[in-house]
C-alpha cells in the first residue's frame, strides 16, 4: 500500500505522549484559514512510501511509545494509514491521529477504511484549526474547538494534562530548518531571525 508523505520524524517528543515516530501526510482539501501546514495541502507534492517499508522503519526504532499521523489530512489516506496503524498496534505501539474533521462525521460515513483507522487509533484529536479560537494552552492543539477523543483505554484526560505545548527545531543536512510541535511558529521564526520583519 502506498502513502503520500510530506515529512517523517523518526523520534519526536512534541507530537503526542512520549517519544513518537511522526508522519505528516501530504494532501489536505480542508484548507483551514491560518493553517501553518500549507505545505502539506497539495496532493501532488508528496514523496511516496510503501507502508510495509514504513512499518519496518518504525519497528527498528528503539524506545518509542507510538506513532503520530498528522498532515495534511490523515483521513484522506485512511486506507494506507489504517493498515499501518493496525500493524503498529500489533507490536504494542500507540497511535495518535489528527484530523480537521470531527469524529461523528467520520463515523457517519460508514467507510471501511476510515473505520479501520479510527478503530486502530488510541487518541484522536479532531476539529479544524480555527484562528478565531486561537488557544495554545492545551497540548498539541492550536484552537479551543479541537477535542481529545480517547478511542481506547491507552490514554485518558489525566495523561494529557501532564503535557504542555512545546516545539522542536531540527537542523537538516541540507541546511534547512524544520520546526515542529505546537506554538506561535511565526513568532518563533522571527525570534530566531529566520524570517524578515
Amino acid at each position: 500500500m502506498k502513502l503520500s508523505v510530506y515529512k517523517i520524524l523518526e523520534k519526536t517528543k512534541v507530537e503526542g505522549p512520549g517519544l513518537r515516530f511522526c508522519i505528516w501526510v501530504q494532501g489536505c482539501s480542508r484548507h483551514c484559514k491560518g493553517c501553518y501546514a500549507k505545505n502539506t495541502w497539495d496532493k501532488s507534492k508528496g514523496k511516496i512510501f510503501n507502508t510495509d517499508n514504513l512499518f519496518e522503519r518504525i519497528k527498528s526504532q528503539k524506545n518509542i511509545e507510538g506513532v503520530t499521523f498528522l498532515g495534511g489530512e490523515p483521513f484522506e489516506q485512511a486506507e494506507a494509514l489504517g493498515i499501518l496503524a493496525q500493524k503498529c498496534k500489533s507490536i504494542g505501539l500507540s497511535v495518535l491521529t489528527f484530523t480537521g474533521g470531527n469524529y461523528e462525521d467520520l463515523r457517519a460515513q460508514n467507510d471501511k477504511n476510515i473505520n479501520l483507522l479510527l478503530d486502530n487509533t488510541d487518541l484522536l484529536i479532531d476539529g479544524k484549526f480555527d484562528e478565531k479560537k486561537l488557544d495554545y494552552s492545551r497540548a498539541w492543539v492550536g484552537s479551543s474547538n479541537q477535542r481529545y477523543l480517547f478511542l481506547s483505554d491507552r490514554y485518558n484526560e489525566d495523561d494529557i494534562k501532564k503535557y504542555k505545548n512545546k516545539v522542536e527545531i531540527h537542523f537538516e543536512k541540507s541546511g534547512k530548518i524544520f520546526i515542529n510541535g505546537m506554538g506561535d511558529f511565526d513568532k518563533i521564526a522571527k525570534d530566531l531571525a529566520l524570517l524578515n520583519d
